[in-house]
């Protein structure tokens, strides 16, 4: 049985006092979890005083974001190193907005990944498909290159720190979700896409969680699906009862 795991990504919100805010009213509720695994993926300048009040929690610090060098002249960029200096034990890795933003190539993200699971981050890398694909039927072409592109390489111990997120970018932020259906249908499909690249029994190991509108009011449903193993959530998870309410809908 595949552990579920509920992680927020806040993006580019909250100061940090409004960031500490939201753990400490997170952590009453959520500490006696231990069947989730839940990560929160403030801001950067949040990073360090979110990880303190974080502290004695279950609840895991995480980044939106690493880079492929340990240090050195690459001004406006974090190492993993880094990272795990300020105790994040995850990091996301090829968001779509990373993806469409900032023109991260699939060969790009799978460097980010390489690096940041030798680092000794846990990983949630992200994929999905944009409307305009969708409707012109490349749904599964465009997954099957990013798992194939954005996962080579990796052994079977670096499965043990991934977590898949299948984004569909139609459904981040639009209100607009895939109904369970859909997501079982893609994740069903990403999971035999692993299962041949890497094994049947690494695949059937690995945790693949949806993100795209998730809320409160849908989460139990779409995570109700055999092959969805929990969520990353955007929005809600701004606000401590809706994320509290999903990571209970995993339970």
């Amino acid at each position: 049985m595949r552990k579920p795991i509920v992680a927020g990504n806040w993006k580019m919100n909250l100061l940090i006092d409004d960031a500490v805010g939201l753990v400490n009213a997170l952590k009453p509720a959520l500490k006696n979890v231990t069947t989730v695994d839940m990560v929160v993926c403030p801001t950067f300048p949040a990073l360090y005083p979110v990880g303190r009040a974080l502290e004695g929690s279950p609840i895991c610090l995480g980044a939106q974001n690493s880079y492929v060098k340990p240090e050195g002249a690459y001004t406006g960029e974090t190492s993993p190193q880094m990272l795990l200096d300020v105790s994040c034990t995850w990091t996301i890795v090829g968001h779509s907005e990373r993806r469409k933003y900032f023109q991260e190539s699939d060969a790009f993200l799978n460097e980010k990944l390489r690096f940041a699971l030798d680092a000794g981050l846990n990983v949630m890398f992200c994929i999905g498909e944009t409307l305009e694909e969708r409707e012109a039927g490349n749904m599964k072409a465009v997954l099957e290159r990013q798992v194939s592109k954005g996962l080579v390489g990796l052994e079977a111990p670096d499965f043990d720190k991934l977590t898949v997120a299948y984004e569909p970018v139609w459904a981040i932020g639009t209100g607009v979700t895939a109904t369970p259906e859909q997501a079982g249908e893609a994740h069903v499909f990403v999971r035999g896409l692993i299962a041949k690249q890497f094994g049947d029994a690494l695949a059937q190991g690995l945790r693949i969680q949806y993100g795209g509108s998730v809320k409160s009011g849908n989460a139990a449903e779409l995570m109700a699906q055999p092959d969805v193993d929990g969520a990353l959530v955007g929005g809600a998870a701004l606000k401590a009862d809706e994320f509290i309410a999903i990571v209970k809908a995993a339970l």
